[in-house]
């Protein structure tokens, strides 16, 4: 994976940031950060314009973003409700569980598009939601943008001043990001077991 971040971003500079940030979203095992730092780190040593790795990392980040939002959109709650009441169990979710994430978004969808852009494991997913909420395409791009662009800028500016010890950003993070992703993990299977004991008991 690292092989392949890095040989996209020499090949390719300022524009392959976009490409590996675009499948960062698309793809969430991929992690932003790396990629972003060791853009910024490329950029401390003159290799890549520093303005370039942002502009194409958010461009690509947003893309992303915008991708899984036309999903939620296109998907639609009917057929996403229909789905549920065949599958939910394994999802660890009821109609009633997405019709509350869906309320719950109406309420919140700017601070959670924003914010969610910054949490590891939540900023893809976000925009589905947002897509079956039908927020605004313009709305969802403006705080998707801003949201992006402020984690994105923090991630290049640590790599650039870091520089050569630009892959110490990931030794921080790292434990966060698996603790995070333990967590959901764990819930996960509790509530799976949850929902299976339940409809046994019914």
């Amino acid at each position: 994976m690292f092989d392949f971040i890095t040989n996209l971003i020499d090949t390719m500079g300022a524009f392959g940031v976009g490409v590996v940030m675009f499948l960062e979203n698309v793809f969430p095992p991929i992690p932003s950060e790396l990629v972003m730092p060791l853009a910024g780190f490329n950029a401390a040593q003159g290799s890549v314009s520093l303005l370039a790795v942002f502009v194409w990392g958010t461009v690509g980040t947003v893309l992303g973003a915008w991708l899984w939002y036309e999903a939620g959109r296109r998907v639609g709650l009917e057929r996403l409700q229909q789905f549920i009441g065949k599958y939910g169990i394994w999802l660890t979710l009821s109609q009633d569980d997405v019709q509350n994430a869906i309320d719950w978004f109406d309420r919140h969808d700017k601070a959670a598009t924003f914010f969610g852009r910054m949490i590891p494991g939540v900023r893809t997913m976000i925009s589905v939601p947002a897509g079956l909420a039908h927020m605004s395409m313009t709305r969802f791009m403006i705080y998707t943008t801003a949201g992006s662009a402020l984690w994105n800028m923090a991630l290049i500016a640590a790599g650039y001043l870091l520089q050569s010890q630009y892959d110490r950003v990931v030794d921080y993070l790292n434990p966060i990001t698996n603790l995070i992703l333990a967590a959901i993990a764990i819930t996960y299977l509790y509530r799976v077991a949850r929902q299976i004991i339940d409809r046994r008991n019914a």
